[in-house]
């Protein structure tokens, strides 16, 4: 069993899941967590996870938490010793997914609020690794911009899965996926 399959373990999805939908979480779809946005079918976390290839001590920006799955998932994975700060748009995701976090007794991860206008969050920049779990049309720079020098971030943009390492800015592919849009 590796990092992922561990934190999978010890952060189950239906802990991150309206009550109407717990039954169905082992279900290998997304779901419905309000506001137009899903919760993300468990098979791309995980691959998404493991092409972002996080690390203790990490400090990481999680870009459309939602419902906290990936920001608990992503806590795990760097420790105490790390930090992650997911950034949400919705006020009522904000406070669902810092109430499922905060569940999990990470207290090195925290949800806010993000900025309107403000892509990510600059202000704790620069990140070792950034997961974006929405979909642009094309890769923002705004978010390039904010990864360490040896940084990854991991980020669906038009309908395919790209891995992004800096500072080399080495771009890679990996298949097809549909994500809600990124606001």
């Amino acid at each position: 069993m590796d990092a992922v399959d561990r934190a999978l373990v010890a952060h189950p999805r239906e802990g991150f899941l309206r009550e109407r939908n717990r039954s169905r979480a082992a279900y290998d779809g997304p779901l419905e967590i309000g506001h137009g946005q899903t919760n993300s079918q468990p098979r791309t976390v995980v691959a998404m996870l493991r092409l972002l290839a996080v690390r203790p001590g990490h400090h990481v920006l999680d870009v459309g938490a939602g419902s906290g799955w990936t920001t608990a998932l992503l806590a795990h994975l760097v420790g105490p010793t790390g930090s992650v700060v997911g950034v949400e748009l919705e006020p009522e995701l904000v406070a669902f997914g810092s109430a499922n976090l905060a569940a999990t007794e990470q207290p090195w991860a925290r949800i806010v609020e993000a900025s309107e206008g403000e892509l990510g969050r600059p202000a704790e920049a620069p990140y070792d690794r950034v997961l974006v779990s929405a979909m642009p049309p094309s890769l923002p720079g705004d978010l390039v911009d904010q990864l360490a020098d040896d940084g990854v971030m991991v980020i669906p943009v038009d309908g395919e899965m790209l891995r992004v390492t800096n500072p080399d800015g080495v771009v890679t592919h990996h298949g097809r996926y549909s994500f809600v849009p990124l606001r």
